[in-house]
């Protein structure tokens, strides 16, 4: 006879507050997450590095400008209040670059560069304003914008885009030349009007080093810079206070007569590195922002930097742009779309090539152009866009693989690292 098992003693049922209850996460909570969403650790090191960058450069601003803030406006923190206002507006923009896909900087490209040139021409009607003998600035009432930043901006996108579309026709010489040579010949045209020789280096920079990482022959680069060489040299000699600055440099501003004039931001920007020799002065303690050294909190932050913070300073800087650059080869790598390989190049070659400016000018390796240290120097329209180039970068960097909607032709003579 079969032996019929009973049943054991069922357990008791959990009481209610012992029962695993899921609370509900908040709705602000959920949105931050969904905000730094990301799969690759080298979008968390570009933000990182970059917001690390941003708030040295609002120390640096404050410490820079308080003497001058105070002449101009009566108040020693005027200028830093402003420039802490542009990171509060341009942090929120550079994370919702990042979430933006692939394809809606393809879409407005070319929308991009057209309101950036429209832009740059208002400069020359009753918006416009000159400062520094440059006329670039638009007086928008209670802000002021610098159109010749949103131009680089938009080349960075519009560039790749061209570039990509024509892949396989880069080694004709004319299909590059038409369109990208007459439309940077515009934007640089236009800048060069309103006097601005920095920013219109740094867009000529912009667009070479583009057309390399993008795989143009090196024989067509080379003549496209003899070109512009010879340009540089008539552009130079058309303007009386740019032949003295050049005179100035390659005299090494050894001459006493030259220091009252195109030498004097360069021999007190010496003085002020020299100053802070290895460990600097201390923060806040500088004496060339007492009015020795024109547009400290700008062009000339680097030096302040070197003055008070010293050598260490001087190589945390660079240290940081080094690293920089480390984040964007990583996302190069990583990016399997061609148009945010060449458009995180072209990035690159903005950021790293204009902070190599500013610090070869304070150097005195080239000749005062007026260009300010990303990230660091005081700027409103200089910081915005670079923040938002920057949310560009890490919209490519939040994916390790784009979507297959996002997939173009591979450049085949790409430079870039594979």
């Amino acid at each position: 006879m079969a032996r019929v098992q009973r049943p054991g003693p069922s357990r008791p049922l959990n009481r209610p507050s012992e029962q695993a209850v899921d609370k509900p996460v908040p709705t602000a909570i959920v949105a931050v997450r969904k905000l730094f969403a990301a799969e690759t650790p080298e979008f968390f090191l570009l933000l990182g590095t970059t917001l690390f960058l941003l708030v040295f450069g609002l120390v640096m601003v404050l410490s820079s400008s308080a003497i001058q803030s105070r002449i101009d406006d009566g108040d020693f923190f005027a200028r830093a209040a402003r420039q802490g206002l542009y990171a509060v507006i341009g942090l929120p923009l550079l994370l919702l670059a990042s979430r933006a896909p692939i394809s809606f900087w393809k879409r407005w490209a070319g929308w991009a560069v057209i309101l950036g040139v429209v832009l740059q021409l208002l400069v020359f009607t009753d918006l416009g304003y000159e400062t520094g003998g440059n006329r670039g600035w638009l007086d928008l009432g209670s802000f002021t914008a610098q159109p010749s930043e949103l131009i680089k901006l938009a080349l960075v996108i519009w560039l790749p885009w061209i570039l990509v579309k024509r892949a396989h026709l880069l080694d004709e010489w004319r299909y590059v030349l038409v369109p990208i040579g007459p439309i940077v010949a515009v934007c640089v045209g236009l800048v060069l009007v309103g006097n601005d020789l920095g920013s219109a280096s740094i867009i000529i920079l912009l667009t070479l080093g583009t057309l390399f990482f993008a795989g143009v022959r090196l024989r067509h680069l080379a003549v496209a810079v003899a070109v512009i060489a010879v340009f540089a040299a008539g552009v130079a000699t058309l303007s009386l206070s740019r032949r003295d600055r050049i005179d100035a440099w390659l005299s090494g501003c050894v001459d006493p007569n030259l220091l009252g004039d195109e030498c004097w931001q360069t021999v007190h920007g010496w003085e002020a590195l020299a100053h802070g020799g290895v460990f600097g002065v201390g923060l806040g303690n500088s004496a060339g922002k007492w009015s020795w050294i024109p547009e400290a909190d700008n062009d000339f932050i680097f030096a302040i930097i070197g003055e008070e913070l010293g050598l260490v300073g001087c190589l945390l800087v660079l240290a940081l742009f080094v690293l920089l650059a480390i984040c964007f080869v990583r996302i190069i790598r990583i990016a399997r779309d061609p148009f945010a390989k060449i458009a995180t190049a072209a990035v690159m070659t903005w950021i790293l090539g204009q902070a190599f400016v500013n610090i070869a000018v304070v150097l005195g390796v080239l000749p005062v152009l007026g260009v300010p240290l990303p990230l660091v120097s005081a700027g409103g329209s200089a910081l915005l866009t670079t923040m938002v180039a920057i949310g560009v970068v890490l919209s490519f960097a939040r994916h390790r693989r784009q979507s297959p909607a996002d997939d173009a032709p591979v450049v085949r003579s790409s430079r870039i690292i594979k």
